[in-house]
């Protein structure tokens, strides 16, 4: 039988909607199971099987694992009484397990084997169906946790399903012009963020971001963890962009100042002083089921069909033809220009494809730093102008010299970054202007940065350039020409 006596220590009937029986336990059929939603101090999902008259239950941070591959943290909790299998409601501030408890699934389930160290069952829910089992990690004593794993044993039973991928390339635009009038019903069009680009994995709850290059942002974004318990037991991988916005419009100067943190600590301070918001603009996996053979029409249909909104997430429109008018829009909301993407496109990861269209209101070109040229009077002491440069076979093309556009604050962090990369050759292997060649100090061609301009003159430099900032997002080798 089971006992319900630490269950009723920890609770006061007269503070909590959570039921507490005074009459004693009674044997059941020991088949009911229910997973309740757990909105506590961190989500998790509570499992809970009928027996002995109580609900045997596990805390599962990341709730039952969908496939064999996957193994999960499971803590053994207290019995809890049969009337807690209807229990939905919010636990008060201050009492044990506060929070929301929302009934995720139930049914009925099989018993397989039941020992001290091992429980296996099969569960037939509405939402979960499959073989289960909890085994034993650590015995609880003394204030430890009795920790157990659990693991699915059989596969799922959903036809195509596939897990969910760790990460993907990010699919990228090319630089271009707005597709003919003619052409317009088979294209949609979104406003081009100025921010920076972040696929975003929901499993158990728990967000991970991962940059276009492929590195763990997570901790330097804490706010965008609520998106993660907003989507519950949701497995999904989105994309889109991270921005940071100043007087509501988006401000890649104010995002540079979250994009290099680490610290956890300075990332919540900055999160609190300096929020971000993730913008949504496309669904790679859901549930189980990957989206990239999707049309782009098709995988925005579903996207939005989560709404997903909230404190620092939005979807962004998307609007099918009349790109003229778009672009329009976002010359007059003060925004960078639109992306155009067929409707008809699949998701190609890691590709810059010609399905996707970026059209800006001024030219931006990412760039390599491999070199820079003191500054004079004010700027005696520091950077006076970098040397950009494209890659090519053999080093770097020149593309010209950028002087303005720089903060104090950003010059410092330059002048500390070039100091680190100093070579005394050259990286360029195109030719030079002569003063520049007498004047240049020379660095490692390692850091990516990003200009905007007027146009390209006759001999491929940028005319009136101005810095807008270091890219850490970006790699040299990623670095290509926009010539349009």
């Amino acid at each position: 039988m089971g006992d319900l006596g630490e269950y009723r220590r920890r609770r006061d009937p007269r503070r909590t909607p959570e039921p507490v029986p005074e009459e004693p336990v009674r044997p059941g059929r020991d088949e009911l199971f229910v997973i309740q939603e757990h909105h506590a101090r961190r989500l998790h999902w509570d499992v809970r099987l009928e027996r002995g008259g109580v609900l045997v239950s596990w805390a599962v941070p990341k709730g039952l694992p969908p496939d064999q591959e996957s193994v999960r943290l499971a803590v053994r909790t207290e019995d809890h009484p049969l009337e807690y299998a209807d229990f939905e409601g919010e636990i008060p501030a201050g009492e044990y397990g506060a929070g929301r408890m929302i009934i995720w699934d139930r049914g009925r389930y099989e018993t397989v084997k039941w020992s001290r160290d091992e429980v296996s069952v099969v569960l037939r829910g509405e939402r979960v169906r499959g073989r289960y089992v909890f085994f034993r990690r650590s015995r609880g004593g003394g204030g430890e946790r009795d920790e157990w794993l659990v693991r699915r044993s059989d596969p799922p039973q959903e036809p195509g399903w596939e897990p969910l991928p760790s990460s993907l390339a990010p699919m990228l635009a090319t630089a271009g012009v707005l597709p003919p009038a003619e052409q317009d019903p088979q294209w949609a069009y979104e406003f081009k963020w100025d921010g920076v680009r972040a696929l975003v994995r929901v499993e158990g709850g728990r967000v991970t971001i991962t940059s276009r290059l492929g590195n763990d942002v997570t901790r330097s974004y804490p706010e965008l963890r609520a998106l993660g318990e907003s989507l519950g037991s949701t497995q999904v991988l989105l994309d889109g962009e991270i921005v940071a916005f100043e007087g509501g419009r988006p401000s890649f100067a104010a995002l540079q100042r979250r994009m290099h943190v680490g610290g956890e600590a300075q990332a919540r301070r900055l999160a609190g002083a300096r929020p971000v918001t993730y913008l949504v603009f496309d669904l790679l996996h859901l549930d189980g089921r990957s989206c990239l053979e999707l049309p782009y029409e098709r995988r925005r249909h579903l996207l939005e069909g989560m709404a997903l909104s909230g404190p620092r997430w939005q979807t962004p429109p998307s609007f099918p033809g009349a790109g003229s008018a778009v672009l329009r829009a976002s010359r007059e909301q003060g925004l960078e220009g639109v992306v155009a993407k067929r409707l008809a496109s699949r998701y190609q990861p890691g590709r810059r494809s010609p399905d996707w269209i970026k059209v800006a209101h001024v030219r931006a070109q990412e760039v390599v730093i491999g070199g820079w040229r003191p500054g004079q009077g004010r700027r005696a002491d520091t950077v006076g102008a970098l040397v950009c440069g494209i890659p090519e076979e053999g080093g770097l093309r020149f593309v010209g010299l950028v002087g303005t556009g720089f903060t104090d604050a950003a010059l410092d962090h330059l002048r500390g970054l070039l100091a680190r990369r100093a070579r005394k050759t050259s990286p360029f292997v195109t030719p030079l202007p002569a003063d520049l060649r007498r004047q240049a100090r020379w660095v490692s061609p390692t850091l990516v940065g990003e200009v905007v301009f007027r146009e390209w003159t006759r001999d491929g430099r940028m005319r009136a350039p101005s810095w807008r900032g270091l890219r850490p997002d970006r790699s040299p080798r990623e670095v290509v020409l926009d010539e349009v």
